[in-house]
């Protein structure tokens, strides 16, 4: 039996309830509805007056868990879109991220983002905002890219002190299955080998993680051997597990869904080319989205987006160089 990735963020849900009293979920019909992609489906049976309807405000959603933190409580809050939390966004930057560093008082809020495009989700349903919530200190910002990392990360993420941005991609949803939930797992600030090789460093990070996997075995047809790493999380970003890989390979492509200007890519190459210049062989690259609103039409949509054939085209040219 399989398991989705949305159900083993459920599952997780389900668990953190169970084993903590303080844990409860909060977000806009998460109850009896069960959320938006059903992430919180049947919870509010299972755990009465902790799975809670809230207005339609995200500002107020957040700004309620903040102040619940602050009483010794760790809510899950649910946007229904990614999109949406930018209008929560002052509490989120100015009251959670830096509640600790102003009062010594901790605010271990996680508030889950569906992110990421799908097809016919257009500019509203579909931004990859992971960059903009990274740039603020005090804040971690976690992109799981298997089943097993949105099951325990989204628990660590529940149990550590720190308020979470808990990017789950919308279109790993259904797409994703594994054959159980992990006994173990990486900790959070750890990046993973999703493949070796020699070659080339591919880093992405959630769904991209899956695209470039599909353009290794493509490129393995062809000789190659791609390592690619999946960073598992943005903020923090371990840099020393992207930095020895580049030390294998002397090559480096980054590889992101969002926009490129100002990216989690953009990072990775200034850290490499500032910390392991002497790593590299060739100039590092990277693939990102294109600089527009993300579009409605599905071919538009993934011709806007780096997908494995654009990723394997990108680093042949790296590897030819």
């Amino acid at each position: 039996m399989s398991i989705t990735y949305l159900e083993a963020i459920r599952e997780a849900q389900s668990r953190a309830l169970r084993d903590d009293p303080r844990v409860f979920i909060y977000g806009q019909d998460v109850g009896a509805f069960g959320g938006a992609f059903k992430a919180t489906k049947n919870l509010a049976k299972e755990f009465p007056g902790r799975v809670i309807d809230s207005p339609i405000s995200e500002d107020a959603m957040v700004g309620m868990a903040v102040g619940a933190a602050i009483e010794g409580m760790r809510p899950i809050i649910e946007m229904q879109f990614a999109d949406f939390s930018i209008v929560g966004f002052n509490q989120i930057v100015n009251q959670a991220a830096t509640l600790f560093w102003r009062t010594n008082v901790p605010c271990p809020i996680t508030v889950r983002l569906p992110f990421g495009g799908t097809e016919g989700g257009g500019p509203f349903h579909s931004q990859s905002i992971e960059a903009i919530y990274a740039h603020y200190p005090g804040l971690v910002v976690l992109t799981p890219a298997t089943v097993e990392d949105a099951y325990s990360m989204l628990l660590e993420a529940v149990a550590i002190d720190d308020p979470v941005i808990f990017c789950e991609h919308k279109f790993l949803y259904y797409h994703l299955k594994a054959e159980a939930l992990p006994s173990e797992a990486l900790p959070i600030g750890k990046a993973r080998i999703a493949r070796e090789g020699r070659d080339l460093t591919v880093v992405a990070y959630s769904a991209m993680v899956h695209e470039a996997l599909e353009a290794a075995t493509e490129l393995a047809g062809e000789g190659w051997e791609i390592e690619v790493v999946d960073l598992r999380s943005v903020k923090p970003l371990d840099t020393d597990t992207v930095m020895a890989s580049v030390a294998r390979t002397g090559r480096l492509l980054c590889v992101g869904e969002a926009w490129p200007w100002g990216g989690v890519t953009a990072e990775i190459i200034a850290r490499v080319a500032s910390e392991g210049f002497g790593l590299l062989d060739v100039p590092p690259q990277r693939l990102n989205a294109k600089d527009t609103p993300v579009p409605y039409h599905p071919n538009l949509w993934m011709a806007h987006r780096p997908t494995a054939r654009a990723i394997a085209s990108a680093a042949r040219k790296i590897l030819r160089r």
